[in-house]
């Protein structure tokens, strides 16, 4: 069931007396998800326990957001929530532009070359600095970076979970 849920924070710390909570992004669309009058669920990570929420405020703070809670007005009722995830339904994903994706459309794809050579299996994204780095699981048990440029990754299929790569000098 949570297959079918996107991470778009967690809830790290409260925030002053009023019931205000920061938040750690783990979106790229922070002024949707976090916009007055959002639904979001409160999700434990490890019992799974959900609860719906509905955004009243939100707004930047340092590396993070500070959001308030309509169901909620004083520290008390929000320090239970230390250390649980935000999450939306896949179904609300936002649009994204041609030849971008989501982490959960690029895991799981398969790694073909441009010879046709099946190469292994997208296991991880790395995001070290200028462009990702996709992490694909080699036959062999083996680790292969694929830096996301134009040089590398060719061909991105979602619908068929394939991705199709060019293996420049040096990368096996």
């Amino acid at each position: 069931m949570s297959d079918s849920l996107l991470s778009v924070g967690k809830i790290v710390n409260t925030h002053g007396i009023r019931g205000e909570l920061r938040v750690l992004l783990q979106t790229d669309f922070p002024e949707v998800r976090f916009a007055p009058k959002s639904r979001l669920l409160i999700v434990h990570p490890e019992t799974g326990e959900r609860l719906e929420v509905t955004v009243q405020s939100a707004r930047p703070y340092k590396q993070m957001y500070i959001v308030k809670f309509a169901e909620f007005s004083n520290i008390n009722d929000v320090e239970r929530f230390k250390g649980r995830d935000l999450k939306v339904s896949k179904a609300e994903s936002v649009e994204l532009p041609e030849n971008e994706y989501y982490f959960h459309e690029i895991i799981g794809c398969s790694v073909v070359s441009d010879e046709g050579e099946e190469l292994g299996e997208i296991v991880e994204i790395l995001r070290p600095g200028a462009n990702d780095v996709w992490v694909a699981k080699l036959p062999n048990g083996k680790q292969l970076l694929l830096p996301v440029i134009d040089d590398v990754v060719l061909d991105v299929n979602v619908k068929e979970k394939i991705v199709t790569v060019h293996l420049m000098e040096g990368l096996l």
